[in-house]
């Protein structure tokens, strides 16, 4: 499992993605983005049900990779000066913010470049804020789901 390799390396996007893979976020994304694409797109309701899954299939996949990469890269720049300025670790406020903030901005760019790439559909930066405003619910979800089920703590064991 992704927990056990990551044992002693770990970063608040690391706990994100792995949230973001639960069925339920992923259903939820599904059904919240589905409004979206369909009301800022020229798709039918069916085409928009297609692009809906096809835009969220690349973003949890490529995802997998990318939102993790994007929090490594924000631990060693800027994370390790905001963490030794205000004197705070890696799970802090800001990390987290940041973190929120990157999930939105790869789902969104991902999601954008499939809907032009696979379904013609070219909309500026107007429309760019509605695909983030669904993913920011969307991955809003999985951080709000860290107040109700917080993530377990996994103890070292001997063997």
């Amino acid at each position: 499992m992704a927990h056990t390799i990551f044992a002693d390396l770990i970063w608040p996007a690391l706990f994100l993605q792995h949230r973001l893979l639960s069925a339920w976020i992923i259903l939820a994304g599904l059904f919240i983005e589905y409004f979206f694409v369909w009301r800022v797109t020229s798709l039918s309701a069916w085409r928009s049900i297609l692009a809906d899954v096809a835009i969220n299939a690349a973003s949890t996949l490529l995802g997998i990779v990318l939102i993790p990469l994007a929090g490594i890269v924000w631990e060693f720049f800027p994370g390790i000066f905001v963490y030794e300025l205000f004197d705070v670790g890696t799970f802090n406020r800001g990390t987290w913010t940041a973190t929120f903030c990157m999930a939105v901005m790869i789902n969104s760019l991902l999601e954008m470049s499939v809907l032009r790439m696979g379904f013609q559909q070219y909309f500026g930066w107007g429309l760019f804020r509605w695909l983030c405003l669904a993913n920011a619910l969307s991955v809003g979800l999985a951080m709000a789901s860290f107040l109700i089920y917080p993530p377990r703590r996994y103890k070292a064991t001997a063997s």
